[in-house]
């Protein structure tokens, strides 16, 4: 199949239905026609908004049935004007697996993984950096940085390439070897850092400036949440337009579950579902759970977690600078976070390979003890239909199973 912007006919040729973009803190409007990373009153992120009457007007669900298999089928609340400037390698529209054996050794009736696996560069990473990429073009950026754990490195580096831009990538020293291969291999900048992903970040803010970089950190730009989001269109249409009675995913920087809960509203608002939502449950390791510890604790903002450590990289994210829209979702879904042990999210790993086939990363697998915990306590029951989000490859992660 041809991949690119010409692979299927779209309604439209651009898309004129941003408004404008709004603070997820203190609601201050900002222009969209112009590159921004955080709110410039508040500095927390900033979220794109539609016209969703004139989106609905086009994007419908008869349409769909005729659309491409990748994230772009939702264009019209995408926020690339222009299709041109579309960075696409394919991105989206994974498999929903319905996991019969597994939930039979759960006694669960309707467990299902959202595979992300199998998007390109093997993570749910890709569908942010199609659209943060894209939206750079478009609005003149040429050199994009960014910090990572790995996943995200891996996605700019090809959307990067694809683009004709450059890549300025800063990673722990200890990421696992296959995403820093990956990023050198398509021809991005790598500097391997001491520390975690927040001196990473720091490292990426005190030379942006001068270096004449665009920041795609986490929520530090408006754009990756939205190509993040159409997981939650996805799982929608997937359903037949009714949504799971629980998401299970696993959060580090938690684009994905918050792009997902703003999707739910989007769609809400266009009338495609009703006011029902999922139970939203972050899973997160106890070697780095800091969002799990300010759910317990009732804040709405989390405290930077200590000493994070944790085999599933993905997951080590001391301090999310999104806290408080994750915590808002589960608070509002009825939801709840939980942690679980590197020792029980590697040996998930294997149970959910030798039961679907699925080689789980580890931030993926964590969903499976966090399941068997929920279940106990009474908090999910077996005719739920529950949704486990597996967030990307395990074959990124070849060090952490061979300990």
């Amino acid at each position: 199949m041809m991949v690119g912007p010409e692979s299927f006919e779209r309604d439209l040729r651009k898309s004129m239905n941003v408004t404008h973009l709004e603070c997820a803190a203190c609601g201050l409007r900002h222009e969209a026609r112009r590159l921004h990373n955080l709110c410039s009153a508040c500095g927390k992120p900033l979220l794109v908004r539609y016209d969703l009457n004139s989106a609905a007007a086009s994007l419908t669900k008869k349409c769909l049935n005729e659309r491409g298999p990748d994230l772009w089928r939702y264009r019209e609340i995408l926020p690339v004007e222009r299709d041109e400037n579309i960075v696409t390698l394919g991105e989206g529209f994974t498999p929903l697996v319905r996991a019969s054996r597994l939930g039979a050794q759960l006694g669960l009736s309707e467990l299902y993984i959202k595979d992300e696996g199998q998007n390109p560069t093997q993570s749910f990473k890709a569908r942010g950096m199609t659209a943060a990429v894209s939206m750079a073009k478009e609005l003149g950026a040429t050199k994009l940085a960014v910090p990572s754990a790995g996943n995200a490195a891996g996605a700019l580096a090809a959307y990067a390439a694809r683009a004709g831009l450059e890549a300025h990538i800063f990673m722990p020293r200890d990421t696992p070897r296959a995403n820093v291969i990956e990023c050198e291999q398509t021809g991005a900048h790598v500097t391997l850092m001491e520390g975690l992903i927040t001196d990473c970040g720091a490292e990426v803010g005190r030379r942006k400036e001068a270096e004449g970089w665009f920041d795609v950190s986490t929520l530090k730009e408006p754009y990756r949440i939205e190509g993040k989001k159409t997981m939650g269109y996805e799982l929608a249409e997937q359903f037949e337009w009714e949504l799971p009675d629980v998401i299970i995913y696993p959060t580090g920087g938690g684009t994905g579950l918050i792009g997902m809960w703003k999707a739910f509203h989007e769609m809400e608002q266009m009338g495609w579902i009703g006011s029902k939502r999922p139970r939203m449950i972050t899973v997160q390791a106890a070697g780095c759970a800091p969002i799990v510890r300010a759910f317990g604790e009732g804040k709405r903002f989390a405290d930077e977690f200590p000493n994070a450590q944790t085999t599933a990289f993905g997951l080590r994210v001391p301090r999310a600078i999104g806290d408080f829209l994750i915590l808002d979702a589960l608070r509002e879904s009825g939801g709840t976070a939980i942690a679980v042990t590197d020792e029980e999210l590697i040996e998930a790993t294997k149970e959910i390979g030798a039961a679907e086939g699925i080689f789980c990363a580890p931030e993926g697998a964590a969903c499976l003890p966090a399941i068997k915990k929920l279940l106990a306590e009474g908090f999910v029951h077996s005719d739920e239909r529950i949704v486990l989000f597996n967030t990307g490859s395990g074959v990124k992660y070849v060090e952490s199973f061979s300990n």
